[in-house]
């Protein structure tokens, strides 16, 4: 499989006009989430629609999808258009600044692989820099856009650094939305942690935390956990 196309179990992902690329950021988020009775879905920052196109495969619910960039806002729709689901999804070239403003919906479940660099030396390339750095969806802003966009009883997951979550983390208590799970992402088992993967809620329940390693010591020896989350949707798990 070419750089161009990564194929899953149930869709293809075409991604030649995508300035991020497939990446397990993406899929750890699209299979962790566990909202199987969601009506109403927002994925912000859709990219080249992957996390969409997951959460379609095993939630019935409608999904918007939402991207500022245009080349990934095209490549979300072809890849949304190809697909067995594309009835259930909309997707839109905006920002979630101006889509907030102007939607009076409300959705039970929001997700969303943002931006996460603050503070560091940006790419050449605009899109790119775009997709990973928070000039364009501030951390206030993200969250803004949930508090006005989420049900009151719904779910928002998020995936990020470790050291950006702390950040995170402390904005979304000013907000009151309250962590409920936690799970610490190692990307190897020779490695620090790396990621965190966030569910949030309005209401305070009983906190839970649990971590998963990706690699066993060398690369591409996948530990069984890692297997058992995504064997969905890679082909070969």
């Amino acid at each position: 499989m070419s750089n161009q196309e990564f194929a899953f179990k149930q869709f293809n992902i075409l991604q030649s006009k995508c300035a991020m690329k497939v990446g397990t950021d993406a899929v750890l988020l699209g299979s962790w989430v566990n909202c199987p009775n969601a009506k109403t879905i927002l994925d912000i920052g859709t990219g080249t629609g992957i996390i969409a196109l997951m959460l379609a495969q095993k939630i019935g619910g409608k999904i918007d999808a939402i991207d500022i960039d245009g080349n990934a806002f095209t490549q979300a729709k072809e890849n949304i258009t190809n697909s067995k689901w594309h009835e259930r999804i909309q997707i839109f070239h905006t920002s979630l600044q101006l889509f907030s403003e102007q939607s009076n919906r409300k959705y039970d479940l929001i997700v969303s692989n943002p931006p996460y660099f603050v503070d560091s030396s940006k790419a050449l390339e605009e899109s790119r820099t775009n997709a990973r750095h928070t000039d364009q969806l501030p951390y206030s802003d993200l969250l803004n856009g949930v508090l006005k966009l989420l049900n009151p009883t719904g779910r928002f997951y998020v995936i990020l650094p470790t050291k950006e979550s702390e950040q995170f983390c402390s904005l979304a208590a000013e907000h009151k939305l309250f962590l409920t799970k936690l799970t610490r992402v190692i990307t190897r088992t020779d490695k620090p942690e790396k990621r965190l993967l966030m569910r949030f809620e309005f209401t305070k329940k009983e906190f839970s935390e649990d971590s998963i390693t990706i690699e066993e010591d060398k690369r591409h020896s996948y530990t069984s956990e890692y297997k058992e989350l995504t064997k969905d949707y890679y082909l070969h798990f």
